[in-house]
């Protein structure tokens, strides 16, 4: 049966230009092979007059209402980015009855249940694949075939920037800085880089991947995040000595047994040594993978691009023709979650750990050290010591510890004179 869907997009930058130019090109093999008949009807836009190479000058308009609220559109696409305006314009978009197909993570991360609620209220979908990992559908998989599944774990590289930056100084040695400067050069880094080497883009994405995949509401501020930017080049060498390579990775765990009462969530972002035997060691350059872990389907992971204009449009591509489908037949696919995630106290999470010390190279300061780590519960796996003219430095590998142990340690080690400097502390991932 062939119904023509009329399209409404918001916002035409870089991924809106590229994904209504795949739009044109893909409709008629679209309708070919479905029967849909997906005709992008207008665009809003800041400036209407501003030429758009490969957009119609005639679907661009400067009125939102003629997008969100227009009788002629019934699916709208909002590729503006940011909180606001967007939230208002894609709620008023839900509220007349329009699905609505995103690629704003930030938006999702932040209001995500409001707008979820606000589409299951006039029976409209809300689709967001391209907020989380782009042209890897697994979103697509958390809401649908694997919704009667009991995740446990979410392990993921879900930051193109960052994981770029740490293949170049892991396998070229280069420092921060430097390869800071080439990833802007090539485009994969934005002029101010905070929002990748921070963490924070990759929270906005671990929270939508944990919301859906232990089907409770997670918010982006709920996720605790540390950036890339402290990181040494000796750091990667003796990483490199112990068989791990650093990365990266967003991490979402659940504790406590499925149908004993409510379960707590740890939600996380952070550099960590992981293990080469590990399936995300190998994940390099821009690419992004998922590992997830199920109590029945076991381990899965999923790998791709998690970003760029193409798979960026490919993602939002596939939302909309099942957006499109969903209006010819009458039906909508909610969101699936329950009432919001019991957060475990970051304190409480517990990882292996890797901690850097240079102390005094003097009779007896490694068992002060020691010492300090034992009072705290820091069971110690490997020490590995280099002498120096006058300081030592001393590499210690740890047993799973809790994190608030792990600080209160690290804060009494700043305080021994003897201690002359902490180069770092990474959490440790293992195959």
């Amino acid at each position: 049966m062939y119904r023509s869907i009329n399209v409404g997009m918001l916002g035409a930058g870089n991924v809106g230009a590229t994904f209504a130019e795949f739009l044109l090109s893909r409709a008629p093999e679209i309708q070919d092979i479905n029967g849909l008949d997906l005709r992008l009807t207008r665009i809003a836009v800041r400036d209407a007059g501003r030429k758009r190479p490969g957009l119609p000058d005639a679907l661009l308009t400067e009125d939102v209402k003629a997008v969100t609220d227009a009788d002629d559109i019934d699916v709208v696409v909002e590729v503006m980015g940011g909180i606001e305006p967007a939230r208002s314009y894609v709620l008023a978009a839900l509220r007349a009855g329009k699905p609505v197909v995103t690629a704003n993570k930030e938006l999702i991360a932040k209001h995500g249940p409001e707008l979820y609620a606000a589409a299951d209220a006039t029976g409209v979908d809300l689709f967001f694949e391209t907020a989380a990992v782009a042209s890897v559908p697994i979103l697509r998989l958390l809401r649908e075939s694997f919704l009667g599944e009991d995740i446990t774990s979410v392990l993921g590289i879900v930051n193109g920037t960052s994981n770029y930056m740490l293949t170049r100084m892991s396998e070229e040695g280069l420092a921060y800085d430097e390869v800071l400067r080439q990833a802007q050069e090539a485009g994969y880094a934005e002029p101010d880089p905070t929002n990748d080497v921070s963490g924070a883009d990759a929270a906005s994405k671990l929270a939508i991947l944990a919301s859906l995949a232990f089907k409770r509401a997670i918010a982006v501020d709920d996720v605790e995040r540390e950036g890339i930017e402290g990181l040494e080049r000796e750091d990667f060498e003796i990483a490199e000595r112990f068989g791990y390579v650093i990365k990266s990775v967003a991490k979402a765990d659940v504790f406590g047994t499925t149908g004993t009462g409510e379960r707590e969530v740890g939600v996380q972002v952070f550099p960590a040594l992981v293990d080469r035997n590990h399936p995300l060691a190998n994940v390099r350059s821009t690419f992004n993978a998922v590992f997830l872990r199920g109590s029945a389907a076991g381990d899965q992971m999923f790998y791709g691009h998690g970003a760029g204009r193409l798979p960026s449009a490919s993602a939002l591509l596939g939302d909309l023709v099942t957006a499109a489908d969903h209006v010819r037949r009458g039906t909508h696919r909610a969101v699936p979650l329950g009432s919001p995630a019991v957060l475990r106290p970051t304190e409480l999470l517990a990882h292996p750990h890797y901690l850097k010390l240079d102390v005094a190279d003097a009779p007896g300061v490694l068992s002060e050290v020691t010492g300090v780590l034992g009072r705290h519960g820091v069971s110690i796996r490997s020490i590995t010591q280099e002498e120096g003219a006058s300081r030592a430095r001393v590499v210690f590998i740890t047993h799973r510890t809790p994190e608030g142990a792990m600080r209160k340690a690290v804060e009494e080690l700043r305080g021994l004179d003897r201690v002359l400097g902490i180069g770092g502390m990474l959490r440790i991932v293992e195959a």
